[in-house]
């Protein structure tokens, strides 16, 4: 098999030809990721400070446009945080879930610019699985089987995290627990999406109760999966979320279908309209 000339460069590719909205750009050697002119660094947003207080301007501008009502300061640092974390996370996931690689990339090697809808990275390291081609390149890093594999996932994923969560969580009034819960949705939400899109949405449920079977500090709960039926006898996946985005603050109305406070009668009928739809 020929050696890829990035471990991630192919499943940051098919990331993007199926999900238009990311797309994902690696670094030279040596180069720094961008940071202002539209880019935002993970660093910045670990400080806390003046960068934070930029990229929570944006969603405080977008409550107040999309629906007439400024929300609290602290809701307004959930939806940022959410909006950071979701696609950040598909930059572990999908490479895991494609080809069994995963990369290191700390807060200081990844940069997102949201309103082009473009993340850039630079991967320092990786690991991946006996036999896979790119253990020729440099930073490679062999581990002995799929749960080593599933183990630095969730290492690599925690150890990017961990300092944007003690950022935002002032802003958000969480801590810990309620931090962590919110970054475990982020990881099986995102990669769940996308696997829908990619039409591996069965593969990806089995793959995430494997990488979250429960009781992974510092992640709160399992992947949590399960399945509803609907008004014909059909299944209705659905899953429980370990946190809540706070949006019922601003519509009461419009609860997502995974939230917490949704009933199951409220998720089977959501879930057959989109179906419908």
């Amino acid at each position: 098999m020929p050696v890829p000339s990035s471990a991630v460069a192919d499943a940051y590719a098919r990331l993007t030809e199926a999900f238009p909205g990311l797309a994902v750009t690696e670094t030279g050697p040596g180069e720094s990721v961008p940071d202002g002119g539209g880019w935002t660094s993970a660093a910045s947003l670990a400080a806390g400070g003046r960068g934070l207080d930029a990229f929570l301007a944006w969603d405080d501008a977008q409550v107040l446009r999309d629906y007439g009502t400024h929300a609290r300061p602290d809701v307004v640092a959930s939806f940022g945080l959410h909006r950071y974390a979701w696609p950040t996370c598909l930059l572990f996931t999908v490479p895991w879930f494609l080809h069994r690689r995963v990369p290191r990339l700390p807060v200081t090697h990844v940069s997102y610019d949201r309103a082009a809808g473009r993340m850039a990275v630079r991967p320092a390291a990786f690991a991946c699985l006996p036999g896979d081609p790119a253990a020729a390149l440099p930073g490679a890093r062999v581990v002995r089987d799929e749960e080593a594999l599933r183990a630095e996932l969730r290492s690599a994923v925690a150890e990017h995290l961990e300092p944007v969560l003690a950022g935002f969580g002032p802003r958000m009034r969480r801590r810990g627990r309620a931090l962590w819960g919110m970054a475990t949705d982020e990881v099986v939400e995102g990669l769940w999406y996308v696997a829908h899109l990619l039409g591996e949405q069965e593969r990806a449920v089995r793959e995430l109760e494997l990488l979250l079977p429960g009781a992974t500090r510092p992640y709160v709960g399992s992947a949590a999966f399960r399945e509803l039926t609907g008004p014909d006898g059909e299944s209705l996946p659905t899953r429980d979320r370990a946190s809540c985005c706070m949006f019922y603050t601003v519509r009461p109305e419009d609860l997502c279908v995974t939230c917490p406070r949704t009933r199951d009668a409220d998720r089977i009928a959501k879930l057959t309209a989109t179906a419908a739809g």
